[in-house]
């Protein structure tokens, strides 16, 4: 009996992590389309601009906050940080990550692809000595940039390749890790007031 209670309740779990999983599936396609067919209709509505705000906290410990988001964001104490946060690379790295993982999850969606588990791994190779003035003969960023994609799904591999293929193409982090974008620098300099 115990087993049979073990079994049903099993398949009562699996049964409700497929059900939610379609659940999720189905309100991430019906978002795709809905936005896809606003832009195609609108262009003008997928234009924006994002802005955040970093301030210095303590030493090199960072207040960074966009909306109603705000994290903080350090470096280690070899490096004159507090630790107090994760260092901008993670922060880069998990980027690029969610953004490929998010992307993947929205084509398969649209494709009616079911995916059981998803996992992105970025790994960057990077060299501290230009940021420490060390060497000249590398960039200060990263070197390479690799990403592993670790996708669980019963669809025939052509399927998830094609969803995967069209992610990469329409991901906007792959896009800025890839291609030169303009930075333009504004400086405003405020000088203290004597009290």
């Amino acid at each position: 009996m115990h087993l049979i209670v073990l079994f049903v309740s099993r398949t009562f779990r699996n049964s409700s992590l497929t059900l939610a999983l379609m659940n999720e599936s189905e309100k991430i396609r019906v978002a795709f389309e809905r936005s896809h067919k606003a832009l195609s209709l609108k262009p003008s509505l997928g234009l924006g601009t994002g802005i955040s705000k970093t301030r210095i906290e303590n030493g090199l410990t960072c207040r960074v906050s966009e909306g109603p988001w705000e994290l903080n964001a350090d470096m280690p104490e070899a490096a004159g940080g507090n630790s107090a946060g994760p260092t901008p690379g993670v922060y880069g790295r998990a980027a690029l990550g969610s953004c490929l993982a998010i992307g993947y999850m929205m084509r398969a969606s649209k494709n009616k692809i079911n995916i059981h588990s998803l996992e992105v791994e970025v790994q960057a190779s990077y060299d501290d000595g230009p940021l420490f003035g060390t060497r000249n003969d590398v960039p200060p960023g990263y070197t390479q940039v690799k990403y592993i994609v670790t996708i669980e799904s019963d669809a025939p591999e052509e399927e998830i390749m094609k969803i995967l293929d069209e992610g990469d193409e329409h991901s906007p982090y792959l896009d800025v890790f890839t291609r030169s974008q303009s930075c333009v620098r504004e400086v405003k300099i405020i000088t203290p007031k004597e009290v």
